[in-house]
Parts: C-alpha cells; structure tokens; sequence
C-alpha cells in the first residue's frame, strides 16, 4: 500500500498518524528538493483500512495493490471435506503413524482414533525420504488398508500424493490429499492435484515465506481443488535443539489477517512426542483449526518418525488436555 502526500503536507503529522495505527512505514520522495512524499506500508504492518488512511489531514491518495493470489484470498477460513467443515471453533484432530506399515496396525490405529472422536486418520502411503535407503511406504495397497480402516470406523482420510502418478490413486481414496513439505513448489504436482478437484492439505516448505506458501494455495484453486486448507508443520532454522522451527506467528496471521484455515502439525514442529502438548495449546490459542498428530500403536518398532509419534494408549489423555484447555480458553 502507498500513501501519497498533497504538497504541502505536514508529512512529519501523517507519519505519526500511520505508525499510530500500528503501521511500518518508509518514505520515498520524487527528489531532494520538497518533491512528493509517499509513505510505503511494510507487508508486515497490520490490517488498515484504506478510506480511513484517506481521511488523514494531508494525504493525497491511497494505492492498494491487487492481490497476487485473489482465489485464496476470496476462498474463506471454512473448507468443507466430506462432509465436515474444517475452520469452524471446534477443534479438528488429523492423527495416525507417519508410515501405513500393515493392515493390522491401520485397523488398530483407526479403531482407537475413531473411539477417541479424531476426525481425519493420516499416515503416508508413499513416504519422501531424504535417505533412498530408508522406507519408502507400502503404496497402494496401503491406501485400501486406510480406506477400509476409515470406513469401518466412520472417519475421514488423509494422505500425501508424492509425485504425478500417485495423484489417481490418492485422489480415489482420500478425503483430503496432502502435500508434503518437499512438494509445495512443484507446480506440475500442484497442478494435477487440483484438477481432481478434491480438498487439499498443504504444507508449509521448510524454507518457503507465507507468500510462496499462499501462492502455491492459489496453484491448487485456479486448477480446480475444491478448497485448500494450510498447515504449518515448521520451517529450517539455525538451532539444532529442535527438528524444526514451528512458526505460530504465521499460523495468527493466517487465521486472523488471511481468514484462512490452518492445521499445525506439532510432531514435525519439534520432532519431540513430549512437547506436542505445549505445542499444540499454543497452536490452537493462535487461531488454529487443528492439529495433525502422529500416533503409533508402539513407537519402538515405528518405521519412520518413531521418536516423534505420541504412543496411541497414550493419545487419549493427550487429545483430552488440549480440547480442555481449549474449552477454558
């Protein structure tokens, strides 16, 4: 945004009434000279009204950008799956293991998350990995177990398509399709999964900005996905006493200035399964509209992200901490 001066102006006046509306502002100047002053407003500073800005005793004119992602901005904070609407007050639970390893373990999984009230089970089909030698998931026959899982217990699915090929099937068996952290930048993948215009899961890039984050929003609706739904599941940052930097800053901004759903995911925020609780009150205090949580029947024998995955008998207490201080909040 631009806030251009009359000449003459008391621009000294003008920047004391930006920053009072709790603006950051620079000022630019045409020449040295008493040329016109323009105040330029930080993408950062909080939401203004432009009509109000206008009516300041000295201001010219107000210039607003469009936006560069108009979908999202126009899409809402509710995104409705199944049949479930994601974005309202009420709290959504996404849980499961990273790694769908067996029928038996999605069965197990499914029936404890389902008596529990958790809405979404998750767990990878396909699993990126930095290694190539480490498990790289089961693949389809592991999106029958979690469909058959869900339906038995009457829950929703959500899983990750890796690549292109895997769009069909993910398409055919989730309710809400995933995109990992390492794919919210590859535009062809964002492409095909909009066109099967199902609801989509994104993950924030390690090292993307909120910017690149809601641009690849805009990808998925301008090709066709039937709404987007974010989620933060931490970004690289400079200190190796956590897995990565959980960024509830932008969670706020999304929840509050973008009016747009955001799911945290607290498990790949630390990679500890003991502050998922903290984590997941601060999440859910910013504006959250869920947590996404892995759980693993015996986290010992997990065969990806064992050390992060909350032990399922232990998911119960866990889910009952954050809705009760939740509801206190």
């Amino acid at each position: 945004m631009i806030v251009s001066l009359k000449s003459g102006a008391d621009a000294a006046n003008v920047l004391s009434e930006l920053t009072g509306r709790g603006l950051w502002v620079s000022r630019v100047e045409r020449s040295t000279s008493g040329g016109a002053v323009h105040y330029v407003i930080a993408p950062f500073s909080q939401p203004a009204d432009p009509e109000d800005l206008a009516r300041i005793d000295g201001v010219a004119e107000v210039t607003t950008p469009k936006p560069a992602h108009p979908m999202v901005t126009a899409q809402g904070p509710v995104v409705e799956v199944s049949g479930l609407e994601v974005g309202t007050d009420k709290p959504i639970f996404m849980c499961g293991p990273c790694s769908l390893e067996s029928e038996a373990q999605v069965r197990e999984t499914a029936e404890v998350l389902s008596s529990l009230g958790v809405s979404f089970i998750r767990g990878g089909a396909f699993k990126p990995r930095t290694s190539p030698y480490a498990f790289q998931g089961h693949g389809d026959v592991a999106l029958e177990w979690v469909r058959r899982a869900a339906d038995a217990t009457g829950m929703r699915v959500v899983t990750e398509a890796l690549g292109e090929g895997h769009v069909p099937a993910v398409a055919a068996y989730a309710d809400l399709v995933q995109i990992g952290s390492r794919n919210m930048q590859n535009f062809s993948l964002l492409k095909a999964i909009g066109k099967t215009e199902k609801p989509v899961l994104l993950k924030r890039g390690m090292a993307a900005t909120i910017e690149e984050w809601l641009l690849a929003g805009e990808y998925l609706l301008a090709h066709g996905a039937k709404g987007v739904i974010f989620c933060e599941r931490g970004i690289r940052g400079f200190d190796d006493s956590t897995r990565n930097l959980l960024d509830i800053g932008a969670v706020a901004l999304l929840r509050y200035v973008h009016r747009l759903p955001v799911i945290v995911d607290p498990s790949h925020g630390l990679g500890r399964r003991d502050l998922v609780a903290p984590l997941g009150r601060a999440a859910l205090s910013a504006g959250a509209a869920g947590l996404m949580i892995e759980t693993h029947p015996d986290p010992r024998t997990a065969l990806s992200d064992g050390p992060q995955a909350v032990p399922l008998g232990e998911l119960g207490a866990l889910l009952g901490r954050l809705v009760s201080a939740e509801e206190a909040r």
